[in-house]
């Protein structure tokens, strides 16, 4: 008997998919417009510790947008606690971070929350699809799984205040064998030509 049922849910499944195939694709060329009210970032908390990097609130992400339907993409260049809309999607973030140069291994990542206005909706009507941190360097870690859009990070702007030791010296800068301290002539190595 549980195999009928599987056999019936999985029918379900297929019918569903098909009827949600069959509505009325999105306009094929969104545009960036106004995000409503009600989805507005709210106001942002501020760390309870001092960071030795940027302020949130001077951060820039850059986060990606891909229509899977009709392969157009958009790059948003956001500070936390801004929202951006382009067709049908809304992109709200939150924050974002990455590790100080002298940190291994490095990431780059930003908290992100994605809406989607709900199919033949003429009205405010929107699900919210994904609510998480991106991660670029790992982008399977956490993924917004919709089957119209896909969003990422690419990159977080913020500075650090170099109060950390630089790195170590590379071993390339040691004394070479002449007892100089400069380095052998990498341009007379046929490898390095370019």
């Amino acid at each position: 008997m549980r195999p009928t049922l599987a056999r019936s849910s999985l029918a379900l499944l297929a019918i569903g998919a098909l009827a949600a195939c069959s509505q009325e694709p999105p306009d094929p060329r969104p545009v960036e417009t106004e995000v409503p009210e009600e989805l507005r970032a709210p106001r942002m908390v501020q760390p309870v510790e001092k960071s030795t990097g940027t302020p949130m609130k001077d951060r820039v992400a850059v986060i990606g947008v891909l229509n899977k339907r009709n392969n157009l993409s958009q790059t948003f260049e956001m500070k936390p606690g801004e929202a951006r809309r382009w067709g049908n999607v809304i992109v709200r973030l939150a924050a974002c971070e990455q590790t100080a140069p002298w940190e291994f291994p490095r990431q780059t990542g930003a908290f992100a929350q994605v809406f989607v206005q709900k199919a033949g909706s003429d009205t405010a009507d929107w699900d919210k699809v994904f609510s998480g941190w991106l991660f670029r360097e790992s982008p399977s870690l956490n993924v917004v799984e919709h089957p119209i859009y896909d969003v990422w990070v690419k990159d977080c702007r913020m500075s650090f205040d170099g109060s950390r030791p630089a790195p170590a010296a590379s071993p390339t800068s040691a004394p070479n064998a002449s007892g100089s301290g400069a380095a052998p002539d990498a341009a007379a190595s046929p490898s390095n030509a370019t």
